[in-house]
């Protein structure tokens, strides 16, 4: 849920001053790309289209997924990913993957608690391992490297990126915390800045580097 909402007559403005705030060149490279994407979801074939997209990208990074029809109390359940989702879901929960470590790929939500489709919230409280802040940053890595990912794919990219509300505190920060996360997506080699940078989406069979965290936060939700 978008906390500010800004309407379509703004929105042109907004993303402008955003970018005016931006002067690290990589980042700025990465905005460009996502600002380039729809603002608005698809539905129907074109959303089931991107579903699938999604998932190609969860089974390259050695992701298990369950059969379709399956109840899945979890997006995540420490086995396998839910895949009765939304494509921008669905990598997000690939970008919790690729950034946990191996011992909490094993855990229930990545460990970080209960997120909104979760639909037993206790066992996934239960199995919570990182304090608040440190899901928080989690949260804005995977928030961003997913949001990257659609922008990769011709998904609508911006759509998440206000959706997850990284426009919020637009003149208070909110392109210096962009600019930071892009710098972490960096530096664990997770863009591609060969041309335009893209998240990278070489397969590393489960083995990548150290997730939208599963409590709400001030800028992200899942």
């Amino acid at each position: 849920m978008i906390l500010t909402p800004i309407s379509r007559e703004q929105l042109a403005g907004a993303l402008d001053r955003f970018m005016a705030d931006i002067s690290d060149r990589l980042a700025r490279s990465v905005f460009a790309r996502i600002r380039a994407t729809a603002a608005d979801r698809v539905a129907g074939t074109e959303a089931e289209r991107h579903r699938f997209a999604a998932l190609s990208v969860a089974n390259g990074f050695g992701m298990a997924v369950h059969p379709e029809g399956t109840p899945c109390r979890f997006n995540w359940d420490g086995t396998a990913l839910n895949p009765a989702t939304e494509a921008y879901v669905i990598l997000h929960e690939v970008a919790h993957f690729v950034l946990a470590p191996p011992e909490r790929r094993r855990l229930v939500e990545f460990g970080l608690g209960p997120g909104p489709d979760t639909r037993d919230r206790e066992a996934a409280e239960h199995a919570a391992v990182l304090p608040p802040l440190q899901r928080e940053a989690d949260e804005a890595t995977a928030s961003l490297l997913g949001i990257v990912w659609e922008a990769a794919l011709g998904q609508p990219a911006l759509a998440s990126f206000l959706d997850q509300n990284w426009l919020e505190g637009l003149d208070r920060g909110a392109a210096g915390h962009f600019t930071a996360v892009v710098e972490t997506l960096r530096r664990r080699e997770l863009l591609n800045v060969v041309r335009a940078p893209a998240a990278s989406t070489d397969p590393r069979g489960g083995r990548g580097p150290h997730c939208w965290s599963k409590s709400p936060s001030p800028l992200h939700r899942r």
